[in-house]
């Protein structure tokens, strides 16, 4: 297959995925908030969580202006420099003054491990307390939100590069059983097609010379109200291609030729997974534009789904459907 025309997307296929406009919240919460901070009532943390493309940040920033609240991002593609269009990463014009943490903290040519997302935003947490403020733990990433609210302790084994670099020339499945072998037990509860958690475990093993261990944890020592938002699922699918589009005519595949500029590779850009990864297949020559704008949709929505299967369980999670709902949590928790 030829390389396609980097910038040429045809109207035919655009217009075949074009989706309605979502049905969305109406951003008016009443004048019952004050301003009010964590002297009142002691430290707390509020996490808004939910699917991608499901309204989080714009619910976290408008409830940030009305609480005094500021915001850190838990979301592991937002945490990148120069990949602002195709995660989701909120402007300065959308943030509304509100000050965001965790934005664009790692370089795309280098690994951002979740034991150092926990200090960083443990450390912001601190912050924005000592501020007198309310920090909004706003994202998608459930290990992220983990990490911070349930304390997950990570081993913190340094990376060795040599050894990567070996194990980066293999194949997922080829991962999968290296790490079958080595850890069993690991082996049934990791993504098998993720290379990066793969050869990480691989890795604590081959270091530690024990398996990897169990996951540990340490509790925020304060009240944690999690929110989660709720969508229809078809209306939640619409979201999803309306901002994918969105994302193209803003510029998204200039925004992988600009990482490949940088010095990342093709292979390092398909790591990032999801649209990105179908993105410099597409630019590679290795499918077709038709095949890119299919499989980078359908690989957002089945994320999407991974993501509300991730949090059904947790039943710490408040889950609303309005901003009413929202309202009256938050009112609640802060008395």
């Amino acid at each position: 297959m030829s390389t396609p025309h980097l910038f040429h997307l045809k109207p035919a296929i655009m217009e075949r995925y074009k989706a309605k406009p979502p049905v969305g919240f109406d951003y008016l919460l009443p004048q019952v908030f004050r301003k009010k901070g964590v002297g009142s009532g002691g430290k707390k943390l509020i996490v808004i969580l939910g699917p991608t493309a499901s309204g989080k940040s714009e619910l976290a920033i408008k409830l940030a202006k009305k609480l005094n609240g500021e915001i850190i991002s838990a979301d592991s593609r937002q945490v990148y420099k120069e990949m602002d269009i195709g995660t989701g990463k909120v402007s300065k014009k959308e943030m509304q003054g509100i000050p965001h943490y965790l934005l664009d903290v790692a370089s795309p040519k280098r690994r951002f491990t979740v034991v150092q997302y926990r200090k960083l935003a443990l450390k912001a947490i601190n912050k924005i307390h000592r501020k007198n403020k309310i920090p909004i733990l706003v994202g998608g990433t459930g290990f992220y939100i983990q990490a911070v609210v349930d304390g997950i302790l990570i081993p913190e084994v340094p990376p060795d590069w040599k050894l990567r670099k070996k194990l980066e020339k293999k194949s997922p499945k080829e991962l999968y059983r290296i790490l079958k072998k080595l850890d069993p037990r690991r082996a049934k509860t990791i993504e098998k097609e993720n290379p990066r958690r793969l050869i990480r475990a691989i890795e604590i093993v081959l270091k530690t010379k024990k398996p990897v261990p169990p996951l540990k944890f340490n509790p925020l020592p304060y009240p944690v109200l999690m929110i989660g938002i709720k969508r229809p699922k078809k209306e939640l699918k619409q979201r999803i291609k309306k901002r994918f589009f969105e994302w193209l005519k803003r510029g998204i595949i200039l925004e992988v030729i600009k990482l490949r500029k940088m010095g990342v590779s093709f292979k390092g850009i398909e790591e990032f997974g999801m649209h990105y990864r179908e993105i410099a297949k597409y630019l590679q020559g290795k499918i077709s534009e038709k095949e890119m704008l299919e499989n980078s949709i359908k690989e957002i929505q089945n994320y999407a789904k991974r993501q509300m299967t991730c949090w059904k369980s947790d039943k710490r999670i408040n889950r609303i459907e309005n901003y009413r709902e929202a309202e009256k949590l938050v009112k609640e928790f802060l008395k």
